[in-house]
């Protein structure tokens, strides 16, 4: 079923969120420092619905901080929320990865542009392949 582009972030976001929670239950991080790090989690998570434009920095600022503070989650943090909050998370994406995300963005604009619609997971999954195709 697709799902609008930041509805799928948000889905994003939420499984992030659950992977931090489960950090700081195994008590990996110090304790105050973790909840007040989800208490703002929680605030992107509250106010990028309503102002997603309004929201990007924190999100960007909040990305780049799980990579530096929780370095042992940082491979779990997806790809998509690195592109979509762009800025400061761009410099963890290779050239490749840049470029694939690129595609992609144009075909989403694309197609809104057509008024098609688009499931951002099958095209991805569909560019992810055809570029595999190419490497190998």
């Amino acid at each position: 079923m697709a799902t609008t582009y930041l509805d799928h972030h948000l889905a994003l976001l939420a499984h992030l969120r659950s992977i931090l929670v489960a950090l700081g239950d195994a008590e990996q991080v110090p304790e105050e420092n973790h909840a007040l790090f989800l208490e703002r989690f929680d605030e992107l998570l509250t106010q990028l619905p309503a102002s997603p434009d309004e929201n990007l920095y924190l999100g960007q600022d909040l990305i780049c901080q799980i990579i530096h503070r929780y370095p042992q989650i940082a491979h779990l943090v997806p790809r998509d929320l690195l592109w979509f909050f762009g800025g400061d998370c761009l410099h963890y994406m290779p050239d490749e990865e840049l470029q694939m995300f690129q595609a992609l963005d144009e075909r989403r604009y694309e197609a809104a542009q057509n008024d098609e619609p688009f499931d951002w997971n099958q095209e991805k999954q569909l560019l992810s392949l055809s570029t595999q195709g190419i490497q190998h």
